[in-house]
């Protein structure tokens, strides 16, 4: 797949939507709900497809062999794996919206050549780590330290509910790196899976995300080099702000659960039928279809406005219209999949139909990259323009 074919015009976009429909439909549904029930990860052989067909650089840098194309040719594509099969969706989503963006915009020349053209291929995978067990939502508490110590860097810590946690090959850890108080002293470092010191917990047993692997990360004295520094200290505002196209990707995934639940229901009330005639022949199913459909549109029109501003690699997305569009698409997500269950009555609480375990999966997408409750503490933050110190 060549740059031109994502990121020429319409119709190239058109293509790469089909194409990706296509793959996902015919390779990866067959495979979603057996990864869930197996808590499978991705197979290395799976993620190298994807990266053959280019999938995994669509918006990283072309010198790297990606495409470089707008933010939402890669949304687009996520969209139609998570329409299907979460786990591949995954793939896709931390290639082009997670950690190794922060690299592409923030790091250095050395670590784009180091690490870039792998993650491209899907050779390795990079995965984000700031949680930890006593810092959550409140992200600029966490105790993990990095103490540049000569060439080196030494990292302590523990990190919690980290997505791809003993699966991903590097970690970019967010640490403490110097005493100022706060997010003054935050920076991030990357660090290899495979150093010294680096050690994993027992993987999560999520209610959803059972084909994402979750675990808790260990840091005992690792020793990295100094050019694994990302971001120095003080630069807390840069990497969230960075994260933002993480928090697009996250509102993709419930775009598509919402999206696949609205479909699957309109097919099934107007082919199941009760009391002599289908369902979408009563008034109560029909207003609960259009509150499903509302709900749906809303979330994917705050996608694509906060979409549109990234066009190229050195562009962001406007924080208040991110926030806008994460709180409405994860929320709407764990609504439309509900009411889809109740609509398909004893069937939607099946394993055969789904939609149960879409419900999972919407609930995950929800609290990862940041609760709907915080997202609303961003929202107004971001229309006063002020903060508001949650620890008075």
């Amino acid at each position: 797949m060549s740059s031109t074919s994502v990121s020429d015009d319409l119709d190239d976009l058109t293509a790469i939507r089909d194409l990706a429909a296509q793959v996902a439909e015919e390779r990866y549904a067959p495979l979603a709900a057996q990864w869930d029930a197996d808590r499978t990860p991705v197979p290395l052989a799976e993620r190298q497809f994807l990266g053959s067909l280019g999938f995994l650089g669509i918006a990283l840098p072309e010198r790297f062999g990606g495409s470089a194309a707008p933010l939402s040719h890669a949304l687009t594509v996520i969209e139609q794996f998570a329409y299907h099969c979460r786990p591949a969706a995954f793939q896709i989503f931390e290639a082009n919206t997670g950690p190794a963006q922060v690299v592409a915009r923030l790091g250095t020349e050395e670590q784009k050549e180091r690490f870039l053209p792998g993650i491209i291929a899907g050779d390795i995978t990079m995965a984000v780590a700031i949680s930890e067990p006593d810092a959550g939502s409140a992200a600029t508490d966490l105790t993990t330290k990095a103490v540049v110590d000569g060439d080196t860097v030494r990292v302590n810590g523990n990190k919690r509910w980290i997505s791809n946690g003993s699966e991903a090959d590097v970690y970019l850890v967010y640490a403490r790196m110097s005493d100022a108080p706060g997010a003054k002293g935050i920076g991030a470092v990357l660090v290899e899976a495979d150093r010294e010191g680096v050690s994993f917990g027992a993987r999560e047993k999520l209610m959803g995300f059972r084909g994402i692997p979750s675990a808790d990360i260990y840091f005992d004295d690792v020793s990295v080099p100094k050019k694994n520094i990302v971001v120095e200290p003080g630069g807390f505002r840069k990497l969230f702000t960075t994260f933002s196209i993480e928090r697009l990707g996250n509102t993709t995934m419930s775009l598509a659960l919402g999206q696949r639940a609205l479909d699957l229901t309109m097919r099934y009330v107007q082919e199941r039928t009760q009391f002599g005639k289908p369902l979408i022949e009563f008034q109560a199913v029909q207003m609960t279809v259009a509150d499903m459909a509302l709900q749906v549109e809303a979330a994917r029109l705050l996608l694509e406005r906060a979409a549109s501003a990234v066009v190229t690699g050195d562009d962001l997305p406007n924080p208040l219209h991110v926030s806008l569009a994460k709180c409405t698409a994860n929320e709407m997500a764990k609504k439309v999949t509900d009411l889809a269950m109740q609509l398909h009555g004893g069937n939607g609480y099946t394993e055969e139909f789904g939609l149960e375990r879409m419900h999972r999966d919407a609930h995950g997408w929800a609290l990862a990259g940041g609760t709907p409750t915080m997202q609303r503490t961003r929202i107004v933050s971001e229309m006063l323009g002020r903060s508001f110190d949650q620890r008075k």
